[in-house]
């Protein structure tokens, strides 16, 4: 070329495009992150076929049974109740079968029960009740003397009367009536009313 912009000598630049180093620290470093999951990867399945873990999950299930877990209360009674001798009743029949009080009343005096009033029912229960029976007592016997004598006779309707004075409960005959229940069943029947409950162990599986 000639003019003012001549080029001498046998040397010229060299026209190459300028290094991406920023590309290639990110290659490097994506290398080292995959390697590094692979490698911790690789000890995972390691552990799962060799049983790696087995000791740090049983410890841990260990310690949250110890939390889980409370003290055992001591047995308490099922319910409440009196015994047989301190439950007075009152045998009253209220079909038209005679002697039927008498027999019943004769029968639970046996079994322990002190006996109170036997006769006829009063005009509101005569010929009345379909059932084998009604068991009558004041609101304080629901859960305490009412469930002993229903042993007895455990096909019996049970009602309280709040305005009902003094202890005694009725046992009121009805046309459904054929028997007390066998003694073996109605002592069964008495002895798991009163047996203690089964105490709390914890919490179950651990």
């Amino acid at each position: 070329m000639g003019g003012q912009y001549r080029i001498t000598g046998d040397k010229y630049p060299r026209m190459r495009p300028p290094r991406r180093r920023g590309r290639l620290v990110l290659v490097v470093t994506g290398s080292v992150v995959v390697i590094g999951l692979l490698s911790w990867g690789t000890l995972q399945l390691v552990d799962v076929f060799t049983g790696g873990g087995d000791s740090a999950s049983a410890a841990g299930t260990k310690a949250g049974c110890a939390r889980a877990a409370t003290p055992s209360p001591s047995p308490s009674p099922a319910v409440a109740v009196p015994r047989p001798g301190a439950v007075t009743v009152n045998v009253l029949n209220a079909t038209t079968r005679g002697g039927l009080a008498k027999r019943t009343a004769d029968e639970l005096k046996k079994r322990g029960f002190t006996i109170g009033e036997v006769g006829n029912a009063p005009k509101q229960w005569d010929k009345k009740v379909k059932g084998a029976g009604l068991l009558i007592g004041p609101g304080s016997a629901l859960n305490t003397s009412l469930p002993v004598l229903a042993t007895q006779l455990p096909t019996a309707e049970r009602s309280t009367d709040a305005a009902r004075k003094g202890a005694a409960v009725d046992l009121i005959i009805g046309n459904g009536f054929r028997e007390l229940a066998k003694k073996p069943d109605a002592d069964r029947a008495l002895a798991a009313l009163t047996a203690p409950r089964p105490a709390a162990t914890g919490t179950k599986g651990c």
